[in-house]
This record gives C-alpha cells, structure tokens and sequence, in this order.
C-alpha cells in the first residue's frame, strides 16, 4: 500500500472516512464542499481494491507554516503504519514546498509525538492558525492539543 495524492472520486470515501471518527468525538468534521475545495491538500491510501482506508491533509496556511489535519485510517487497518506514512508524506511535502513549520491540532497527542512533534500552547501558534477554530462549534475550548513539528534542514 502506498501514499498517493487524493482524486476526486476519492472525495466521498475520504468523507465517511473522517465522518466515523468526527461522529465518536475523536476529530472535527469535514463538510463535503470544504473536501472537494481543498483535494489538493490531501493524500490518501489504497487496499488491494483500491478502496481509500486512509487519509490525511497538509493544508498550507502562510510562507512558513502547514498544518496538517483529517488524519484518519480505518479501523481494520490500524497499527500497520499506515498513519505514520502519511504524516511522512506531509513532512515531505513540506520540504518540498519550502515550509518550516508545520502543526496540528489532536486528541491524540502521542501519535504525532512519535513523529518529532513537540507539544505547545495553542496561543504560541500565529493568528492565522486559528482561522478555522474561531467558526467551530467547540470553540475556544475543544480539548484539541497544539502541536508542532519544525523542518529546519533536517531529514525527514
């Protein structure tokens, strides 16, 4: 199973994949318009069906920062690195792109720190980072962890 960038007629699939999570409190919920307008940030991955059974979004917020976001795989297919993977491809992707810095907002702190995350106060993130947290329904106290992962010219 490899990372590949998301297609449109994976949109749908992606949808109900975040939906199951979304609905057990575990991530925020996708809109199906806010999936279609921003494919282009999204990887997923493929079973030998090639059904999407996960997927993830790096969404660049400014010069030198992305965040990434939607990290779901399904349930069958937990704890085989799947998700590790497509936090690579998003660090990857970064490096490519230039940016330095790149952040998350999770219930589950300890997978990103797996991944060289560090913790940090939501406030130490910059104004433009919060752009979606200001219109969601939790807000301002979601219970979601900051965290941050900095690409000054290391490998990833």
């Amino acid at each position: 199973m490899k990372v590949e960038k998301a297609r449109i007629e994976d949109v749908q699939t992606i949808y109900e994949l975040i939906k199951k999570f979304a609905d057990k409190g575990e991530m925020l919920p996708r809109a199906l318009s806010e999936l279609y307008e921003n494919l282009r940030d999204y990887f997923v991955i493929r079973n030998d069906q090639n059904q999407v059974i996960a997927c993830v979004a790096l969404h660049v917020n400014w010069e030198d920062l992305a965040e990434i976001k939607s990290l779901a795989v399904d349930e069958d297919h937990q704890a085989k690195g799947l998700g590790s993977s497509l936090i690579k491809a998003c660090l990857e992707e970064a490096d490519i792109l230039g940016i330095k810095s790149v952040f998350c907002l999770t219930y589950k702190p300890e997978f990103f720190e797996k991944h060289n995350f560090r913790k940090v106060e939501k406030l130490e993130l910059p104004k433009k980072a919060w752009a979606e947290c200001y219109r969601c329904h939790k807000f301002p106290d979601c219970g979601e962890v900051a965290l941050v992962h900095e690409k000054i010219n290391e490998a990833v």
